[in-house]
Formats: C-alpha cells, structure tokens, sequence
C-alpha cells in the first residue's frame, strides 16, 4: 500500500464526521460516504496490485480503518466487511489453493471478482441468522446445485449494508449434507429481498437490514470452487472473523477523545484536574488498544494462523470492544449533561463504542478463549459452544 490510502482516509474522516450525526438520526444509510471511499480508490485496498489494488497487508488495513472511524464508525465499520472479503480473498496464495485443492478456474472467477473492487464495486457479508449468530455450522441457509450453478434459500440478519453492496458474501450449508458449509458471492439484484429490521442502540447508519435469498448463481460464484471451505477457511483466517472490528472500535474510541476535548475546550472546563484525567487515561487506554491491535496485525501478516499469532486477534478483539466502551462513557461523563443530547457527537460515539464488545466475537467469547488458552487447553475445541 502506498501513503495515499492512509492519507486520503484522513482527508476524508472530517467529510465523513460531517454526515454522521445526520445518517445516525434518520437510519439511513451514508451513502456519499461510499461514493467517497469508490473515488479514492479504496474499495482495491485489500486487492493484490497485480489486479488493479493497492496490495495492503492487514496491518495498512488497520491504519486505514481507524482513520476513517475517527470520522464515521458506521461507516467504517461497513468498510470492513468489504475489506474482510477482499482480504480473504486476495490472501488465498498459489501455495494455500493447491492445499485446498482450489481450481484454476476458481482462481480465474477470484481474481474477476478482486479486479471489479478495484474499479468500484464493494461487498458486504451475509453470515449471521437469527437464532445462530455468526457460527457457521449452526445455519440454516441451504444450497443445491442446479443447473449451470447453485440455488440458494435462506434469511440472514446483521447484513450490514444491505439494499447497497454490489454483492454478498452468503455463507450457506449443503442441502444434501449439512456439516459441509460453503460461501458464494451473490451478486445483487433479482432473488436477493432486504427486509428493513435495523433500528439499533449504535452504529445505526450501517443499514444492518435482514436478507432473504431465493437465488440462483452461476458455478463459478461458489468461493475456491470446492464446497466446504468455509470452515477451513475460518480457522486458517480467524483475523478476518474476528479482529477486523478491533480498528474500528480504536478509531470510534479516538474519535469520542477527540469530541470530549474539542467540547471541553468550548466549555472553558479544560482547567478541571478531574476532567483532565479522564482525558489522560482515555488517551492512554486507546494508545494501549492500538498498540494490542498493532502488534496482532503484525504478527497476522508475519505468520498467519500460527497459535500465538491467533491468541494476539483474540486479544485485539477484547481490547478494542472494552476500550471504546470505557473511553465513551468516561468521556461522556467529563463532557456532562450537555453531551448527552440526540445530535451530540458523544452521545452518537457513546452509542456506538457499545457495540463494538457485541460484534461476533464477543467480549465474553474472546475472554473464554484467551482463558482456555491460558489454562493450556484448545480454544477451538473445549469452549463452551462452538466458535464457527
């Protein structure tokens, strides 16, 4: 990547925080903002450059990702599903797809689909049901195969921007045996139908509507080309699944410092010692959530779905949500009664700092797995419900 991602990510940040309160008010979503990201050109973030992208490693995508929540969460936060695919995608390596057995015609349709989010298009994902969350092998969307392709049908819930992505990452279990769980990217249009659902506590502009499918597409739609990776390719890339979040929620936790400081300041309040230890620990709890979330990334592109590495994504994920959380509500309570207001940015900040423990995995999830771990047992395999 070169320094143009992360400096337009911070050219855009204020254009972003000047639309947010208006999209967190109504629901809607921020839809120039994503006109902003196409235009910027990082929709290529994650793509290889040999295929029109800026070739980042997840590290950049961090960096990027934490600037553009100092702007807009919400709008970050969508970002990162469609980084997550890409991601995913562009980090299958000849090495990794001759292990799995992909075929090279599955490489050709990965590397159509990397090429067009280069040039514009954006992704969203389509896991999580209702009753099953985000694990995988508890879902109750099917496919079979058909014709020239594959029938899908099934409902999904959290897809966050739904109605606008030009596809869905949709993973789905085989009708015909239902331990073998497969992902496809659906492209938008007929047989796709988005339910509006979303009306959240936070991140309320990310259009997190319910969608149903009825759909067929095409074979070579089918990710890797081979049923059933989907729950290789969980384990092999828990970074993706589980700590892509993490710099979200950094930057949400920097941006509500940011609003507290820049009230404070207006206020004439800067002169309370109490106030302005609130501010020092909350600077210094989001240095520490970065440096958690630096160091992760890190190792995720040294060593990929090495065990240490995997227990650093666990860490940043924990780290993250917690931090944002705290650092709102201390915030918060340093700005006083008067940023409590709808249309305050620290109400809007507080609001979405407390999601940011929610997302799969949860705090309490990534706690019991960092505990398994430390107690020397297999995370994977002795928590208390199943992770994927």
């Amino acid at each position: 990547m070169t320094v143009h991602a992360l400096e337009a990510a911070r050219r855009l940040a204020p254009r972003l925080a000047a639309r947010a309160a208006e999209h967190d008010r109504d629901g809607s979503f921020p839809v120039d903002d994503f006109g902003d990201l196409r235009d910027v050109g990082l929709f290529g973030l994650m793509v290889p450059r040999e295929l029109g992208g800026a070739g980042a490693t997840f590290a950049e995508y961090a960096t990027v990702a934490i600037e553009l929540a100092r702007g807009n969460g919400a709008t970050a936060l969508v970002f990162n599903m469609h980084a997550s695919v890409t991601g995913a995608l562009g980090a299958v390596t000849e090495e990794l797809a001759e292990a799995l057995g992909v075929p090279e015609e599955a490489l050709a349709a990965r590397d159509r689909l990397l090429r067009a989010a280069a040039e514009g298009s954006w992704y969203a994902v389509a896991m999580s049901e209702r009753g099953a969350g985000a694990r995988l092998s508890q879902l109750s969307t099917v496919y079979e195969p058909v014709d020239g392709g594959w029938h899908l049908k099934g409902s999904k819930t959290f897809c966050s921007g739904a109605g606008h992505a030009d596809g869905y990452l949709v993973a789905a279990r085989s009708a015909a045996d239902q331990s073998v769980v497969s992902q496809f990217l659906v492209p938008a249009g007929d047989g796709l139908t988005v339910e509006p659902t979303w009306d959240s506590l936070g991140m309320r502009a990310t259009s997190s509507h319910d969608l149903h499918l009825d759909v067929t597409v095409p074979a070579d739609r089918l990710l890797g080309g081979v049923e059933g990776l989907a729950l290789v390719v969980a384990q092999l890339m828990p970074h993706w699944l589980v700590a892509s979040y993490a710099a979200v929620y950094v930057g949400v936790a920097r941006a509500a410092i940011d609003a507290a400081a820049e009230h404070l300041n207006a206020r004439n309040l800067a002169g309370l010692p109490a106030v302005r230890a609130r501010l020092g620990r909350a600077d210094a709890a989001a240095a520490a959530a970065e440096l958690v979330v630096a160091e992760a990334a890190r190792r995720v592109d040294e060593a990929p779905g090495d065990a240490e590495t995997n227990r650093w994504v666990w860490r940043a994920k924990l780290m993250a949500g917690t931090t944002a959380a705290e650092v709102a509500a201390s915030m918060l309570e340093a700005a006083g009664t008067s940023a409590t207001r709808r249309g305050h940015p620290l109400e809007r900040l507080y609001r979405d700092a407390r999601c940011g423990s929610l997302h799969p995995a949860t705090s309490d999830v990534c706690a019991d797995w960092l505990g398994i771990a430390a107690l020397g047992g297999d995370p994977d395999r002795d928590g208390s419900a199943p992770r994927w």
